[in-house]
């Protein structure tokens, strides 16, 4: 009997067998491949070339309804294998279990999305036209600065679109929000002394970790129903002279992530009350603060047409979604930058929890349903 999904997995394995590892290997040969794939199917499309390691896949499909334009997005590179003694598989060729999970680094971080997104868009749009206006994106760089999304989002490439749908793993739950993410640099000066006398001087890892605290203690004090209270802590430090010595400074490094409603001008705001109320008891103590990376948090209404359309039709195919959010950032952030008014909804057939792991995997079962769900949107739009 021929298997009705055997097109499909090679996609998805084709996908996985083309290494991608950001920051080593070339992500612009799964944009490449991408390209021949459509073209398989007579649809045009561009490679944005962004360097020799980064290029952006694009294509355009119109649809019956010219009101509705929907960017589809997902990223083509992954993040290292990390320790491979820890992995069951070679993580960079796709293998296949007898209980019907495909082992691989990006099997559930995105490349089973990139191929969900793929193989619908192609086969709806051979056999007829869609029910509304696609941008298909497949962007670089995810994993690390969000190159590809806002290259193309600062491009000609981009067109006014009023939702966009990212095929993030959801576990084919309906994503309806991610914290944003605010790096921040704070470096302080205070003064140097004699270790035995530490009165004398001012202590500069110590009144860094202090603020840094302060500044914890208020951003946790926000949070969203779906995705819990925003998070933030120190991931780098830097300073001291020697172990008899007060150190003079110090330089820390704050990952803070961001519920809807909380910006990075709330958190600037709250860190400039700190440091006045800290200058008020010492006013020797100088401090300056660097952004280093901002993505803005990114929530859309379970009442929003594309999440209701997106959960008929999973409940219509015997599904019971959930309404989740996820904790990290991804490329809707950067696209919002230019797009503030279209909402994003993450949906694909990935685990979350093995984002990043070691034996990460795919469920079939699960790609195969979101090929589904999303054949039927495509063409139906509801």
């Amino acid at each position: 009997m021929e298997n009705k999904w055997e097109e499909a997995d090679k996609l998805l394995t084709d996908l996985l067998n083309i290494k991608s590892v950001n920051g080593r290997d070339d992500e612009g040969q799964v944009a490449l491949f991408l390209k021949a794939y459509f073209e398989s199917f007579g649809i045009s499309s561009e490679i944005q070339k962004i360097d020799e390691k980064h290029s952006n896949f694009v294509t355009h499909i119109p649809g019956r309804d010219h009101s509705r334009h929907i960017l589809m997005n997902g990223h083509m590179d992954t993040v290292p294998y990390g320790d491979l003694d820890k992995w069951n598989t070679d993580p960079g060729t796709a293998v296949l279990d007898p209980e019907g999970r495909v082992f691989a680094r990006g099997a559930s971080d995105m490349k089973s999305g990139l191929a969900m997104l793929s193989y619908a868009i192609a086969h709806v749009a051979e056999k007829g036209t869609p029910a509304f206006d696609i941008t298909f994106a497949a962007t670089c760089d995810e994993e690390k600065g969000g190159l590809g999304a806002n290259v193309f989002s600062e491009s000609k490439l981009l067109p006014k679109v009023t939702e966009i749908l990212i095929g993030e793993p959801t576990y084919l739950n309906l994503g309806i929000a991610q914290k944003g993410c605010l790096w921040l640099e704070l470096s302080f000066e205070g003064i140097t002394g004699h270790g035995a006398y530490p009165e004398k001087g001012l202590n500069a890892i110590e009144e860094g970790m202090r603020v840094a605290s302060l500044l914890k203690a208020a951003v946790q004090k926000e949070s969203n129903p779906v995705l819990g209270h925003a998070t933030a802590q120190v991931t780098k430090i830097e300073g001291g002279v020697a172990p008899n010595m007060t150190p003079d400074r110090c330089v820390l490094l704050m990952d803070i992530r961001m519920v809807p409603g909380q910006t990075k001008e709330d958190v600037l705001r709250c860190l400039s009350e700190i440091l006045k109320d800290r200058n008020k008891i010492d006013p020797r103590l100088i401090c300056h603060y660097e952004v280093k990376n901002e993505r803005v948090s990114v929530e859309i209404g379970r009442d929003a047409r594309l999440t209701k359309d997106l959960k008929h039709i999973l409940e219509r195919q015997g599904e019971e979604p959930e309404y989740t959010g996820i904790s990290y950032f991804t490329d809707g952030s950067a696209i919002l930058k230019a797009l503030p008014d279209a909402g994003v909804l993450l949906f694909g057939p990935g685990d979350p929890e093995l984002c990043h792991q070691a034996n990460e995997c795919v469920e079939l079962e699960k790609y195969h349903k979101a090929i589904e769900v999303l054949m039927e949107f495509i063409s139906n739009g509801k």
